[in-house]
């Protein structure tokens, strides 16, 4: 198999194989893996849980691999008994507050950077232990306080002691798919990502329902994007399982795609083992051969600026549900103070000069949708100045819908959704704030999506149901009045019933990945004129379109915000397919 041209392939080798398996057997995984692909590189364990695999056996399990031309690096899963002692901690994790641990962890780093010029963390490196010596050293700080403090010393520790071993060595922290809890283990990015040499992405998404981490499976995408704004240039790639789409191949094929489609440098399999003889390695390599190929075409990624800072909290996931819905995000550290848009969640709330830093991009012209959560967390930081907009604590039932956007008029759309959905009720004060999307309940009419003129700017405020997972069912023209203004500054946004993602280039080229069961059609909404738009595999060119309502004056308003002409194409996608295609000029 030739290699691959946009991005590296690779496979984590756990050391409960390497405790068994003899030279015989690896050679017969590594000819079944170059049937189907090229594998590039593996990551080789030395230690996980209760299994240590001694150096020499390192050494040459490292030769034979390289033998076949497939480069090494090795690997820690930070889980383990010290003493025969439990700790609780879920895992096993280590307790980096008990010398016997840290002594345990130095010695396996030790022993990896004496056979590998590069070492991976599995992304167990953190902690929830609180055993009495973590309580007593915690104090009277916060378990979020102590455990930041305490992962970001003991990497500088571990990253010390390699480099005494081995001058060369680089060092990678792989961190996990769960972000909005990184900080109550002790994930420390903001810290560690100055300490270690690169960092990696874990963006296994797995089953959403059936599961603790409600991972939406856009995450695989939209995580590679986040870490390449936090270590720009040195997010070494995504990491992918097949647990939890064992019975879906197309699950774990996306996981893969959205990987690779983020522009991640190299795909990490896991692990090696599990995909022996499997039908998943000759599925993966048909479509990893595809993306391949796609990849020629597609620019660098682009979207809504999310802003998630550092060790934030709360609407967990939220911008990934939302991803979900077909909006284009580009989650960021930063706040994006030069973005058209940008996308405030109560995560971005966490940073104290959140409110000072949305007005100040208001009035220089920026636009802004921030969610009820943002709202309430900065109910008493100043918000209320921006907006006449109120929580009131009160909920509501509603299953039909009313779009009127400001900006129009004669162009009010009633439709309903599948079911009820629980959102909370807010007011606002009549002629100061515009209700663009309506909720109708009996004889009243509540806010789903409000706009507020501000300076120069805009800020729409979106409600969010109480089930986040409700939004995907919403009817396809309540997700087109929210995607057509979460998407201002770029030229296209979608509408569609059910779930579908929209990855978005800066060179005019798109990717449509449906989620559904069965056939569904989007409709692809292009800003400005065009002659059609044509998929990039087939050729196929679809010309035919609705042209959308104009601005037009609000009744006794004399100016209308100038915006281009919307025109509308419906694309049917397949059940579970991946679309590519481009405007056409």
């Amino acid at each position: 198999m030739e290699s691959y041209k946009h991005f590296k392939l690779a496979a984590y080798v756990f050391a409960y194989y390497l405790e068994t398996a003899d030279d015989e057997q690896i050679q017969k995984a590594i000819d079944y893996y170059r049937h189907y692909v090229h594998l590039d590189k593996v990551y080789i364990e030395n230690h996980r849980g209760l299994v240590d695999i001694p150096v020499e056996k390192l050494r040459h399990v490292k030769e034979l691999f390289e033998k076949n031309g497939i480069e090494t690096a090795g690997g820690i899963t930070s889980t383990v008994l010290v003493n025969g002692e439990r700790k609780p901690s879920y895992y096993d994790t280590f307790c980096y507050t008990d010398p016997a641990h840290r002594e345990r962890y130095v010695q396996i780093v030790r022993d990896v950077a004496s056979v590998f010029d590069e070492i991976i963390l599995d992304d167990f490196f953190f902690t929830s232990c609180t055993c009495e010596m973590c309580i007593e050293a915690k104090g009277k700080q916060s378990w979020q306080e102590y455990r930041l403090k305490l992962m970001e010393d003991f990497a500088r520790v571990i990253v010390a002691e390699a480099r005494s071993v081995n001058p060369g060595i680089n060092f990678i922290i792989k961190y996990p798919n769960w972000y909005e809890s990184y900080q109550e283990c002790g994930y420390n990015p903001g810290k560690q990502k100055d300490i270690f040499d690169m960092v990696y992405t874990g963006t296994e998404t797995r089953d959403p329902m059936y599961s603790q981490q409600h991972l939406q499976r856009y995450l695989s995408y939209s995580i590679i994007r986040l870490m390449e704004h936090i270590a720009p240039g040195r997010n070494g790639g995504g990491w992918i399982d097949p647990y939890g789409s064992f019975g879906n191949i197309n699950a774990y094929l996306e996981q893969a795609n959205m990987t690779v489609l983020a522009k991640a440098k190299e795909l990490m399999l896991f692990n090696f083992a599990h995909m022996e003889n499997t039908a998943l390695l000759p599925a993966l390599g048909h479509e990893l051969a595809r993306m391949d190929r796609m990849l020629d075409q597609l620019g660098e990624p682009v979207g809504v600026a999310a802003w998630e800072p550092y060790d934030g909290d709360g609407e967990d996931q939220l911008y990934n549900y939302l991803g979900m819905g077909g909006i284009a995000v580009e989650p960021s550290p930063e706040f994006n103070d030069r973005a058209e848009m940008v996308l405030l969640t109560e995560t971005s709330a966490y940073d104290e000069t959140a409110v000072e830093k949305l007005e100040a991009y208001l009035r220089k012209g920026g636009n802004a949708v921030i969610t009820t959560g943002f709202l309430r967390r900065c109910y008493d930081r100043g918000i209320k100045e921006l907006t006449s907009v109120r929580l009131t604590d009160r909920h509501v039932l509603g299953g039909e819908y009313m779009i009127s956007h400001y900006n129009y008029r004669d162009s009010t759309v009633f439709c309903k959704g599948q079911e009820r959905l629980l959102f909370e009720i807010l007011t606002y004060k009549t002629n100061a704030t515009s209700s663009n999307i309506n909720i109708i309940a009996g004889e009243h009419t509540f806010p789903l999506m409000t706009e507020d003129s501000y300076g120069k700017g805009r800020l729409f405020i979106l409600n969010v149901p109480e089930n986040f997972a409700d939004l995907y069912k919403l009817p396809k023209a309540v997700w087109a009045g929210i995607n057509k203004y979460v998407s201002l500054g770029q030229r296209v946004y979608t509408a569609g019933e059910g779930k579908h993602s929209l990855l978005a280039y800066d060179n005019g080229k798109y990717a449509i990945q449906s989620y559904n069961p069965t056939a569904s059609t989007v409709d692809v909404i292009v800003r400005g004129e065009c002659s059609g738009i044509r998929d990039l595999e087939t050729g196929k060119v679809y010309t035919e379109r609705i042209a959308l309502p104009l601005p037009s004056h609000m009744m006794d308003a004399t100016t209308t915000i100038p915006e281009p002409p919307e025109f509308s194409y419906p694309v049917t996608v397949g059940a579970g397919a991946l679309m590519f295609f481009e405007v056409l000029a």
